[in-house]
C-alpha cells in the first residue's frame, strides 16, 4: 500500500518576527503495514531539536487506489532549537517534499 504522511509545520519564533512560516510537508512510501491512530512515527528527517516526535492523528484509506493518507501531529510543544528553514532542509534531504497551495487544490 502507498502511504502518504502529512505534517503541517509552523514556527512560533518566525511568526513572531512576521515571517509566513507555515508549510505542509509530505512523504510517500510503500509499506505492507499501515499506520493507525495513536502510532508514534519515526523518520530520519525528524529532528528532536525541533519536535520530539509525531503521532498519527488521522488515517484515511482509499482501497480503490491502494493509498493511505496519514496526518501527523507533534508530540510536544515546539522546541525550535534549530531554525525552521534548517528543519525543512533536513526533511527534504530525507525524502519529504513541501506541498504547494496549488497541489492542495487538485
Amino acid at each position: 500500500m502507498k502511504i502518504k504522511m502529512f505534517i503541517f509545520l509552523t514556527s512560533s519564533k518566525e511568526q513572531k518576527e512576521g515571517y509566513n512560516s507555515t508549510k505542509l510537508v509530505m512523504k510517500t512510501f510503500e509499506s505492507p503495514i499501515r499506520p493507525v491512530k495513536g502510532d508514534i512515527m519515526d523518520d530520519p528527517g525528524f529532528d528532536s531539536r525541533f519536535h520530539n516526535g509525531y503521532e498519527v492523528v488521522k488515517v484515511t484509506i482509499n482501497y480503490d487506489t491502494n493509498e493511505c493518507y496519514v496526518s501527523l501531529h507533534p508530540l510536544a510543544i515546539e522546541l525550535e532549537e534549530i531554525s525552521f528553514s534548517d528543519y525543512l532542509e533536513k526533511l527534504v534531504a530525507n525524502g519529504w517534499s513541501i506541498v504547494s497551495k496549488e497541489e492542495l487544490l487538485v
